[in-house]
């Protein structure tokens, strides 16, 4: 179901993102039409016509006359066009129907196109979590496997200290701590999913059914209920209103070398700011090098790098993709407001 809403995004959110007092700039290769196809993502055609992609909403022009105006599907024609000398562009229902004129359409909201790749993020949209310093350590934890097992895995049942309250959980086990790239501060600690469950039985122990599992299931790994919270479904690509700036501290998949389409984790979150659809440059920080002439330093300047999306938002950290990479990117490189 999630997928669904988010695979339908909706870009009549995207109108009010933001209305920037610089013009769009297209880029000098733009087509002058696009024929939407399957696998097509809204950042990537917007790729192809504007030099900051994230700027999409500035030059959406809705077509009232068509059913469903804010949504792109594969087959669906786009025009650049101009009105008052600013570019706009214009939906075609169908790629053979360029009439303006009401139609029905019967295609499912869920074949719309996706904002980003849905692929590259859906497992981190609700897996894995940031909570705080002592939020696992008081949390409810695996005590026992049942039937004399060492570890459990799917279809296992477990038994825990103490749930009385009747809910959903999931088990997540301590991973590393989340830390300020400039102060050292802990900002949060990542819990790691572990299991999805299915209570059976509240009590002290509480018995639980493991009903998914991403690795075996240990004795003392942590329960914390399943979030209540509605997940960001649709993205609107947007800048800041205020500056922001921050480092990249994690990555995920363990690559020393971060590229297109990986998942990061930036020192700045919610208290900063930092909301759901918030588009920042990443810059290469600039190394300090020997001075030969004057045997001294020099600290070479900072470099583009590249551009991610916030997907994600915490406290205090948020998760992001990169979009785009036209260098190497690295654990501490810069994040900063376009």
């Amino acid at each position: 179901m999630i997928l669904r809403k988010i695979a339908g995004v909706c870009l009549g959110l995207m109108l009010s993102a933001s209305v920037l007092a610089d013009e769009v700039v297209l880029k000098t290769t733009h087509p002058d039409r696009y024929v939407v196809v399957k696998g097509d993502t809204l950042w990537d055609i917007s790729d192809r016509f504007l030099v900051d992609p994230w700027r999409w909403p500035d030059i959406w022009e809705v077509n009232q006359q068509i059913e469903n105006p804010h949504l792109i599907y594969p087959g669906d024609l786009l025009e650049l066009t101009y009105v008052n000398g600013k570019p706009r562009l214009l939906l075609h229902r169908g790629s053979r129907d360029l009439k303006l004129s009401p139609r029905v359409r019967a295609t499912p909201i869920g074949d719309a196109i996706p904002t980003i790749p849905i692929d590259a993020i859906k497992q981190f949209l609700t897996k894995p979590r940031v909570v705080g310093e002592d939020e696992l350590e008081k949390a409810p934890y695996v005590v026992g496997i049942a039937d004399e097992h060492i570890v459990g895995g799917a279809g296992n049942r477990v038994y825990v200290r103490s749930i009385e309250e009747d809910a959903g959980y999931t088990i997540f086990r301590p991973g590393s701590a989340y830390k300020d790239g400039q102060t050292g501060e802990v900002l949060g600690y990542e819990a790691l999913f572990v299991a999805d469950t299915a209570l059976e039985r509240v009590g002290d122990p509480a018995t639980l059914l493991l009903t998914k599992t991403s690795q075996e299931v240990s004795i003392g790994d942590r329960l914390l209920p399943i979030e209540g919270e509605a997940i960001a479904q649709n993205f609107m690509p947007h800048a800041a209103k205020e500056p922001i700036e921050g480092r990249i501290i994690s990555v995920f998949g363990g690559v020393s070398q971060i590229g297109q389409y990986q998942v990061i984790v930036v020192d700045r979150g919610i208290e900063d700011g930092v909301e759901v659809g918030h588009a920042f440059d990443v810059l290469q920080r600039g190394k300090t090098i020997r001075d030969v002439v004057k045997d001294g330093t020099v600290k070479l300047p900072n470099e583009k790098a590249g551009l991610m999306m916030v997907f994600r938002t915490f406290d205090r950290v948020s998760f992001a993709l990169v979009m785009k990479a036209t260098r190497a990117i690295h654990l501490q490189d810069i994040v900063k407001s376009p």
